[in-house]
């Protein structure tokens, strides 16, 4: 006897066997027990889902002899024709091949003649989203008024594409995905039926790889026992049949983008590549994990969210702790740029290559997420000694620091002359700054978070802003520049001298400012040593 592929051999047969869809097979069951069956049903969602199968055994429950609870009954005549799919009263269509005007007209035709036997009939039309406009204006008119012994089920992975003329006609249900626990329970339970040894960490990763298809993680896992018949399932196997990568190859990933190390991120690539891993899948993963990472660094109870094991989230924990929110972000959002371009990239490899380089020289961009990971990578070097800082003879707030003609660290490595010393007002306001802008209202507080904050003439506090509307709120609107030096007069009980001035953005300031946000933190790092 031929093989039959798993997803075809355990397709269910009843509603009770369905998994992940309990408020669609609950709404129809009452429908059944209740007699209220509607003549015309949309199923729509993702694939693997259910539709089809649940179209089919909807079918059987409204012809079966004798349901129970709502469910056919699986031994009457009608459930083993429809079942073996020799009944006349189900008829599945496939709208993708059969989506003309003709093909509608001869469905409307057949439906004026009333089933041989059996109460209903039943159209099942798959991919409905296919249609073309002239069969869905065919079709409108029966789907609206069909005779009483004929109900009509459409199915499609786009609703958006489906008429608002259709829908309107329609009881609309949507299936969810399927969850990873559901769908391995159900891997778990199959594998135990044909009596194969599975791992149940190799389960749940085709359950996740499935991404919320309970076909795709049937099909993905016959695949693997294919590969290794005869053989217990594990971890690495799937890994290796999926050409996935595992989570602990991220961290190493992650620790070498962290330390600036183009090289090691290559070779790590490399390594990668000769294991015969899919790069396009490799892309996705490390853009999950990145996910993850950034997800613990926001929470601290975030285990429900995040599927991964207790050990894995012990790791992640600590690799979480290594970076800031920013950067992640940051590599984020370069993989997420990177997943849509390598999708039909004929060089995968150099795609990946260049986001890695980018990763580790934030220096190659000049958007704002790149130059906060520029300024961090100079107080790393700062705290480390790998940049000495000039001597002078003038004091910053007890310590020593460049005079007026040495030249000292910008936030964004470039050299500026350095003020001869900062006044203690202005000093305190820049100490207490977060706090500051926390008590303020927006849209004020929005503003100042992205203020630069820098020593203006007379040794007054500049406040630097971006052109537009946060220039326009502080120097063209009354009340707001006054309300703002109140503001931080009160917070440092002192009153402050503050100049206003804007730029086109962030770089322009980084570049012609010194910042007196890292100026203070230096200094803070030299008195504690």
């Amino acid at each position: 006897m031929s093989y039959t592929a798993l997803y075809r051999k355990f397709r269910p047969d009843c509603f009770e066997d369905v998994k992940g869809q309990e408020h669609i097979v609950t709404t129809l069951q009452n429908q059944i027990r209740a007699e209220r069956i509607g003549h015309a049903y949309l199923f729509c969602g993702t694939r693997g889902t259910g539709k089809t199968t649940i179209a089919k055994i909807f079918a059987k429950a409204v012809n079966c002899e004798n349901p129970k609870d709502g469910s056919p009954c699986g031994e009457c005549a009608a459930c083993k024709a429809i079942a073996a799919g020799a009944s006349m009263n189900v008829i599945e269509i496939d709208a993708a091949s059969n989506n003309g005007v003709d093909n509608i007209r001869e469905i409307v035709e057949e439906v004026s003649y009333s089933p041989a036997e059996g109460k209903y009939k039943v159209y099942i039309i798959d991919e409905v989203h296919m249609l073309s406009p002239g069969a869905f204006n065919a079709l409108l008119k029966t789907l609206e008024e069909p005779p009483s012994y004929v109900i009509f089920i459409l199915a499609t992975t786009e609703v958006h594409r489906i008429p608002i003329t259709i829908l309107s006609r329609c009881q609309r249900y949507d299936f969810r995905r399927i969850t990873i626990d559901t769908i391995a329970a159900r891997l778990r339970e199959l594998m135990d039926t044909e009596q194969v040894q599975a791992e149940d960490k190799a389960l749940r990763y085709v359950a996740k790889t499935a991404d919320g298809s309970m076909r795709d993680a049937l099909s993905l896992l016959d695949q693997c026992i294919a590969f290794h018949f005869g053989q217990e399932l594990t971890y690495d196997k799937v890994l290796d049949v999926l050409g996935a990568v595992d989570t602990e190859v991220f961290g190493r990933l992650l620790r070498f983008v962290l330390e600036r190390n183009v090289s090691g991120c290559i070779s790590l690539l490399e390594e990668i590549v000769m294991q015969g891993r899919e790069l396009t899948q490799f892309v996705t993963d490390f853009t999950w994990y990145l996910r993850n990472l950034l997800l613990v660094k926001s929470s601290d109870d975030i285990e429900d969210v995040i599927d991964v094991s207790s050990d894995n989230l012990a790791r992640l924990r600590e690799e979480a702790d290594m970076t800031e929110a920013e950067a992640i972000m940051r590599y984020i959002r370069i993989f997420s740029e990177l997943s849509g371009q390598i999708k039909y990239a004929a060089q995968k490899r150099i795609f990946i290559e260049i986001a890695l380089i980018k990763l580790c020289r934030p220096d190659m961009e000049k958007d704002f997420g790149s130059v906060v990971e520029r300024i961090r990578a100079v107080e790393e070097k700062i705290e480390n000694g790998t940049i000495a800082v000039q001597a002078g003879t003038a004091a910053l707030g007890g310590g020593t620091f460049a005079s007026d003609n040495s030249p000292g660290i910008s936030a964004a490595g470039v050299q500026t002359p350095l003020p001869k010393a900062i006044p203690e007002d202005v000093q305190s306001v820049v100490d207490r700054w977060a706090s500051i802008v926390g008590q303020a209202s927006m849209p004020m507080k929005q503003y100042l978070k992205n203020a630069g904050l820098s020593l203006g003439g007379d040794n007054q506090l500049l406040i630097v802003v971006e052109d537009g509307l946060a220039s326009d709120y502080f120097l063209k609107q009354e009340g707001h520049k006054e309300q703002l030096v109140r503001m931080l007069s009160e917070s440092v009980g002192k009153e402050i001298s503050v100049t206003v001035q804007s730029v086109p953005d962030r770089n322009t300031f980084t570049q012609n400012y010194v910042d007196l946000s890292q100026v203070i933190h230096m200094d803070i790092e030299m008195e504690e040593e």
